[in-house]
């Protein structure tokens, strides 16, 4: 257990999540309308972590709640749902393209898996599908052919990130439009723009996974009721409170990229100067941020690399700090609170820290503001501890796979609903 689980919480209680469109509902609650067969697809492999993690805990709602026709993925690592429900495209033509860029070739992997998904769908043997944006758009055509609810969740934002974009294509999609010869065949496997904005057009329920990611939606002018809120969740039996560590150790969990603050947390960090204080960055590192690692690195700055365990990096920690300017929903955010660790975040990163109640919420982009709440919570342990107690009852409330998969069995419902009316 954490030191700070011993101390009284004298801070307002952890609000619950916010409640609309059904979305707080138990198993317990009156029967759902619910399909007879959902057709799941995803791009991501079932079992493993992060998107692969959470396709899985996903697919397990449909499963079992016993309406699961057929899942299709491209690669099945977990044991729980018979392989006979299970279509792997592990071995799938697209391999041989491997050798292309990363985003021509993650771009061949999801029309690939929409060509076969709109293929599954048009055997007429399923009432549902549930899918991703990005990878949906030819299945969820053949399901408005059919007449069949079709969903999809929004691991980000709206395409157009909140800014204001023509419908239209602009001049540098035109001119990628028009190039010819290799380049052209190149561009043609890129997921465009106007791939997303139909896709958003032909689905039932758009699930997204905070506010913020909402009002992307909502400025581009897509309609709040075709919006379903759905925060993720932590496995709060793997994610659990450790021991707090004797000096102060701030550590940041994720992809080392500037999309997610940390040129901007080192910045900070470096300014400050802590004494007996120590920054422990987890994840892959980007080329983009070496410039930021050799001009504010130093002693008290630890790159530890991707780690197949981050529950170890939380349990030892004092705060988690994670100034993203863009997510869906950051996972790291739940499971760092699950761990009982406060948190330093920004809006845009999720709805899991309420300001002042289990950590301390900072504007994007603002490494002034940023090192100002570092050094808060380093001046002030108690509050620190405080923080982290909250934390972890919020998840533990709030913030389960259980509960998740309740909120996605409520969306099933509304989508379908809405389909018969």
């Amino acid at each position: 257990m954490r030191k700070q689980d011993a101390i009284l919480i004298s801070d307002p209680a952890p609000a619950p999540i916010r409640t609309c469109r059904g979305d707080s509902r138990l198993y317990d609650d009156p029967p759902l309308n619910l399909p007879q067969s959902v057709l799941y697809a995803t791009s991501s492999r079932l079992g493993g972590y992060g998107l692969d993690l959470h396709s899985l805990e996903a697919l397990r709602g449909p499963y079992r709640e016993g309406i699961l026709g057929r899942a299709i993925c491209y690669h099945n690592r977990q044991t729980e749902i018979p392989s006979a429900r299970i279509r792997s495209l592990r071995w799938h033509p697209v391999r041989l393209l491997s050798f292309l860029e990363t985003k021509y070739y993650y771009g061949a992997k999801k029309h690939y898996m929409d060509w076969i998904g709109a293929r599954e769908l048009a055997t007429g043997a399923y009432d549902f599908y549930h899918g991703w944006s990005g990878e949906s758009l030819r299945i969820l055509r053949e399901a408005r052919r059919r007449g069949i609810p079709g969903i999809i969740e929004i691991p980000t934002w709206h395409r157009n990130k909140g800014k204001d974009k023509p419908a239209r294509l602009t001049k540098s999609e035109r001119e990628r439009a028009a190039a010819r010869g290799t380049q052209g065949a190149l561009n043609r496997l890129l997921i465009s723009r106007q791939y997303h904005l139909e896709e958003y057009e032909l689905a039932t329920l758009i699930l997204a996974y905070s506010e913020c990611a909402e009002e992307t939606f909502l400025s581009a002018g897509v309609a709040r009721e075709k919006l379903f809120y759905i925060p993720l969740a932590a496995d709060i039996e793997r994610f659990t409170p450790g021991t707090a560590p004797e000096i102060f150790r701030a550590v940041y969990v994720g992809a080392l990229i500037k999309r997610k603050g940390v040129h901007h947390l080192l910045e900070a960090w470096h300014r400050l100067n802590l004494k007996d204080a120590e920054l422990v960055l987890v994840g892959a590192v980007h080329d983009e941020i070496k410039p930021y690692l050799q001009e504010f690195g130093g002693p008290t700055v630890r790159v530890a690399g991707f780690a197949a365990k981050p529950e170890d990096y939380y349990r030892s920690a004092t705060v988690h700090v994670f100034p993203s300017t863009c997510e869906g929903s950051a996972k790291v955010t739940y499971d760092a609170a699950a761990c009982g660790l406060a948190q330093i975040t920004t809006r845009e990163s999720g709805d899991v820290v309420i300001d002042g109640v289990n950590g301390l919420v900072v504007p994007a982009n603002d490494p002034g503001a940023l090192a100002a709440a570092i050094e808060r919570l380093y001046r002030d342990r108690d509050l620190a501890a405080r923080f982290g107690v909250a934390a972890r009852q919020r998840v533990v409330e709030n913030f389960t796979w259980d509960r998740f998969r309740a909120r996605l069995l409520e969306a099933y419902s509304l989508a379908l609903t809405r389909r018969t009316a």
